[in-house]
């Protein structure tokens, strides 16, 4: 079993502080941004912030689905989604660039091991960044 990630980043109009809060709006936000990849979005605890926990499930391909339970954790630059039902680990990653902020998302999990992992570790991250950067766009315009 091998890692496998995959990360995105723009530049929003936004300084890095209002980018990070808009990101860990769970209640508000998250909604507005999450691509058509997303379903059965739900906020289950808190909503803002530190402390927040979400469901969804990830249709990232017409056969392949992830239901997630995030638990969320907030630094001074970071939000961390946490999926109790995985090894799947989401960074929202908030930097100072030029007038706005650059907001980069990774996302890595152990992988499958074998051929099938070997598959899995080129074309997950494909996929995978595609559905960042739809969700990435939706942030820039959010924030604009």
């Amino acid at each position: 079993m091998g890692q496998v990630s995959a990360s995105s980043s723009t530049v929003v109009a936004a300084e890095p502080q209002r980018a990070l809060e808009a990101i860990a709006d769970y209640q508000d936000v998250r909604p507005r941004i999450l691509s058509a990849h997303y379903r059965d979005y739900k906020v289950v605890e808190g909503g803002k912030g530190a402390g927040t926990v979400a469901e969804w499930t990830l249709q990232a391909t017409e056969k392949r689905s992830r239901d997630v339970h995030a638990d969320i954790s907030v630094s001074d630059s970071m939000v961390t989604e946490r999926d109790s039902n995985s090894s799947m680990v989401t960074t929202w990653t908030v930097s100072p660039s030029g007038a706005g902020s650059l907001v980069t998302i990774r996302t890595s999990w152990k992988g499958a091991g074998g051929v099938p992992g070997f598959f899995e570790g080129i074309f997950a991250p494909l996929g995978l960044k595609k559905i960042q950067a739809e969700v990435l766009a939706n942030l820039k315009r959010e924030l604009a």
